[in-house]
């Protein structure tokens, strides 16, 4: 494995990848663990977002809705272009959700020096992330997070994936920019997975 992160590292340089999933997916885990590997800086807009509303005392993303797209490009974007990352690749966990917002991530991000080169779906079915959520809220192992805090909200992030993401990745989809990993295994094998799959393209971009 060690001479896949490898040959990612050299495609990627201080370009970006995307990582998106539905709720409970395992984005977070997954894109801190590839970070790492990658001797990069990961960046969540649900963490940057969910500090903010604290920082803000709001409370918008409590009913499980996405925070309207002003509010992301304020809070979110200027986090790729800080001069502490300047040199490193960043990982970003689901950063513009929102039908719309992806061109300007694309924008921000290139500008930044920190394009995107790909896009990662963990592929989960709503059914199973739902037994994600309900075994989570027994080990009471998710904090004390507004948009977990009930199964009516769940409901309401899984369509709002539905409704707004979906776009979003199919409009990265259609840019060859998207890559597809099965996320119901374990979660080595989905790193697994994920790495073999931005090697093949890193490759592919060689050709």
């Amino acid at each position: 494995m060690e001479e896949k992160l490898a040959k990612i590292k050299e495609w990627l340089g201080t370009g970006s990848i995307n990582v998106f999933g539905l709720p409970m997916s395992g984005k977070d885990t997954q894109g801190i663990r590839l970070a790492e590997a990658l001797n990069a800086k990961f960046l969540s807009s649900g963490m940057i977002i969910r500090a903010m509303e604290q920082e803000t005392k709001q409370s918008l993303t409590s009913t499980g809705q996405l925070v309207p797209t002003d509010l992301f490009y304020a809070w979110v974007l200027p986090y790729l272009e800080r001069k502490d990352l300047f040199d490193y690749p960043l990982i970003l966990s689901s950063i513009g959700r929102w039908y719309g917002e992806e061109r300007q991530v694309l924008s921000v991000a290139a500008g930044a020096g920190h394009p995107i080169k790909a896009v990662v779906l963990l592929n989960v079915s709503e059914s199973d992330v739902i037994k994600r959520f309900d075994a989570a809220k027994l080990l009471n192992d998710r904090g004390d997070r507004n948009d977990d805090r009930d199964k009516e909200v769940f409901n309401v992030r899984l369509q709002e994936f539905r409704n707004k993401t979906m776009p979003v990745l199919n409009f990265y989809n259609e840019q060859g920019l998207l890559i597809n990993v099965n996320g119901d295994q374990s979660r080595d094998a989905v790193f697994a997975e994920m790495i073999e799959k931005l090697y093949q393209k890193a490759v592919s971009n060689d050709a």
